[in-house]
């Protein structure tokens, strides 16, 4: 995942996909954000215009990783 952010701009675009992929459909969420969809219909990127407003001052990103179960072994003593 790459955030990208152009304060010029103000646009804040969220990659999930390889940076600079190109979509091949673009779904409105609401007015001004900007869902990017892949051929095979996989989402790659959001993206938010007039990103201070629709954000506020703070921008937070929560992400909740899943890892690998481990099994824990025990040995006999």
């Amino acid at each position: 995942m790459k955030i990208e952010y152009d304060p010029a701009r103000d646009l804040l675009y969220i990659w999930f996909g390889d940076p600079g992929e190109k979509a091949a459909r673009t779904e409105i969420v609401v007015p001004g954000v900007y869902a990017d969809f892949s051929r095979d219909g996989k989402l790659i990127g959001i993206e938010v215009l007039d990103a201070s407003e629709m954000l506020g001052d703070k921008v937070q990103f929560e992400v909740v990783l899943t890892t690998p179960s481990v099994e824990a072994t025990t040995e006999p003593s």
